[in-house]
């Protein structure tokens, strides 16, 4: 049989180095040999000797809350195998946190990561409830970070001299050193004649990085969670 649907563009690979790699643009591919932790739902094919077990809902179970409000709940993939991860045809992209590094991450944007990568659910402090939620996920330790963006994300340098501002819809994450608060940009006056729909950013000051996704995050439906 012959397609281009056989081409090495699309044809999985046979494992070589264990960890996680792209497979594609909209899929991530890891090679298990312990275990690797992944969102919920995120499996769309694995071979090998591989279980899938659910995580507590406790603290160290579950992303609880993102910046948006929705809770994510994780899985433990454990075994020898090779599993490939996606969600809803998402950008994947894949961050390496070394040692003394430290990311803060929205839930949503929450893939799959190392299982020597840790993670604490923190308030984003001083953006109050804005974003439809409080908390965000920061992860430290070593290892990669698998993570989801709808388009291909913007990485923005944040410096002392040059702040800067996000929409709250639209911030993938950030350097978790940086000090975030929140900006208004809009005036009284504009707002009482019905506004530009860009009241209130968050303001990123200090030295790291920004990421940001070229589209505000759709509302969050309950009845997905």
């Amino acid at each position: 049989m012959k397609s281009d649907l056989f081409g090495n563009e699309h044809m999985a690979q046979p494992a070589t180095v264990p960890g996680m790699s792209l497979q594609n643009a909209k899929s991530i591919k890891y090679v298990v040999n312990g275990e690797v932790h992944a969102r919920q739902g995120s499996m769309i094919a694995y071979r090998g000797n591989l279980q899938f077990e659910r995580k507590g809902q406790g603290i160290g179970g579950m992303l609880k809350r993102a910046v948006t409000g929705e809770g994510l709940a994780l899985m433990e993939v454990r075994g020898q195998g090779e599993v490939w991860f996606a969600q809803e045809a998402a950008n994947c992209f894949i961050v390496e946190v070394e040692q003394g590094d430290s990311i803060t991450v929205n839930g949503r944007n929450v893939l799959c990561f190392d299982p020597t990568l840790s993670y604490e659910i923190k308030t984003v402090k001083g953006a109050g409830m804005t974003g439809g939620g409080l908390f965000n996920s920061v992860f430290t330790g070593y290892g990669k970070l698998g993570l989801i963006c709808e388009g291909n994300p913007i990485v923005i340098p944040v410096s002392h001299q040059q702040p800067v501002y996000v929409d709250t819809d639209a911030v993938v994450g950030w350097s978790a050193q940086l000090n975030t608060s929140l900006h208004r940009s809009q005036s009284i006056g504009s707002m009482i004649r019905g506004g530009s729909g860009e009241a209130v950013q968050l303001m990123l000051q200090g030295e790291g990085f920004v990421i940001v996704r070229p589209s505000e995050a759709k509302p969050h439906d309950p009845k997905q969670s």
